[in-house]
């Protein structure tokens, strides 16, 4: 897990986290895998479809919890994976949307034929992990490479720092600030 992937909301301040597509469809593969897990294990017969069908029912839940972040969730994340997918796709994928669908998201801020109008779109979301995404992708312009350099938080500068896409000049800025940072740790 990046450190990003620990995403900070204000309504946790609250006492009400948000839960992402992210955070779902990860207790899924943990229930898939807890399911795996105990098919392969030797116990009795009325325990074991028990367990089963208690596991199954926490499985279609988080896959209601998964739509009702963005209907037909799998097949939407299906159509990122596959080796089809067209910039025009994955681009009306991330303007429906919702902001929480964090999983669907970041995929297509990996997706290597995200188009530049995409990744600006994707550079703006509030959730680090697809910002570095971002900054890091081979696809990102120089508008958007230098919007994210304003980003204070240390990843990103840095990411959009070694991006070729980023304007010599602005490349320069953030090596010599990365040189700076380098001379100060070593004299202290």
């Amino acid at each position: 897990m990046r450190r990003s992937d620990l995403v900070q909301h204000k309504e946790r301040e609250k006492g009400a986290a948000t839960r992402t597509s992210q955070i779902v469809f990860g207790e899924r593969q943990h229930l898939l895998r807890v399911l795996d897990s105990l098919e392969g294990t030797q116990l009795p017969i009325a325990r074991m479809q028990q367990e089963r069908r208690i596991l199954e029912e926490l499985i279609h839940a988080r896959t209601r919890d998964l739509n009702q972040i963005n209907t037909a969730w799998d097949e939407k994340i299906g159509l990122v994976l596959s080796s089809d997918a067209k910039p025009e796709m994955l681009e009306k994928l991330v303007k429906q949307a919702p902001e929480e669908d964090f999983y669907l998201l970041r995929l297509i801020s990996e997706h290597p034929r995200a188009n530049a109008k995409t990744l600006n779109k994707l550079a703006k979301h509030p959730y680090g992990a697809i910002r570095e995404n971002v900054a890091r992708h081979p696809n990102a312009d120089a508008p958007t490479l230098t919007w994210l350099s304003k980003d204070r938080s240390q990843p990103l500068w840095y990411l959009v720092a070694f991006n070729p896409n980023t304007p010599t000049p602005l490349q320069r800025r953030l090596r010599d600030r990365l040189k700076r940072l380098g001379e100060n740790q070593a004299s202290k």
